[in-house]
């Protein structure tokens, strides 16, 4: 199968890249169109070898781009669509090499709660906020980050939250939605992670239904 034109932006950028790549031919540029979740399947050693990429969030987010490899290779990469990169994914290039994503420190807002006067609950409080507005937020036990916002800055600190901006790798939670396309590639290896607490989900999942079912009947009878 063929794969379409590279965008024109992202052409001419590959090619001023591979004219800079050592010992390249100008204009050169390596073609990646298959993506491992993690290095899944990999041995360690093989991903410990591998070149490296930097990239932020915003071009992760993106199944075609231009990029330049730590050998100072320029990359043209072509995932299907809805394919989100994340930080230890490894892309597959033409000739079989390797290269190995890093999450490039960027700039975020890391919100964590008050410690003299807040609690942990207050993260959840935020997260619950932010959500309501469609913020890409990176969950995490002990805080979240965002991407820098002075209108949600006020808001969280007007909420008894510590906000402060920073450079940091950013890793957003994925929607629940759309992962079928995203969360082929990356998820893959999450999925298999998690697929014995799903069963055992469902499992209580039908627990719950049944307890809401005789819920209703005691509802009715008080």
């Amino acid at each position: 199968m063929r794969l379409p034109p590279f965008p024109a932006p992202l052409r001419q950028a590959a090619s001023a890249n591979g004219s800079e790549a050592a010992g390249g031919a100008p204009g050169a540029r390596l073609t990646v169109s298959r993506l491992l979740p993690q290095g899944q399947g990999l041995a360690p050693a093989l991903v410990r070898r591998a070149t490296t990429v930097e990239l932020d969030w915003d071009v992760r987010q993106k199944s075609r781009f231009a990029a330049t490899d730590s050998q100072g290779r320029a990359l043209a990469i072509f995932l299907p669509r809805g394919t989100v990169v994340r930080g230890g994914d490894v892309l597959v290039a033409e000739d079989g090499s390797l290269i190995r994503v890093l999450a490039a420190p960027q700039a975020v807002l890391v919100i964590t709660a008050c410690a003299e006067h807040g609690s942990p609950f207050d993260l959840t409080r935020a997260a619950y906020h932010l959500g309501n507005r469609h913020v890409p937020i990176e969950l995490q036990p002990d805080h979240l980050k965002i991407e820098p916002d002075h209108v949600l800055a006020d808001m969280l600190r007007a909420m008894h939250l510590t906000v402060q901006e920073t450079q940091a790798a950013f890793e957003p939670e994925g929607g629940a939605y759309g992962h079928a396309s995203q969360g082929g590639h990356h998820h893959a290896g999450h999925d298999h992670g998690h697929e014995h607490p799903h069963g055992h989900g469902h499992g209580h999942a039908h627990h719950d239904e049944h307890d809401h079912g005789h819920d209703h009947p005691h509802g009715h009878a008080h």
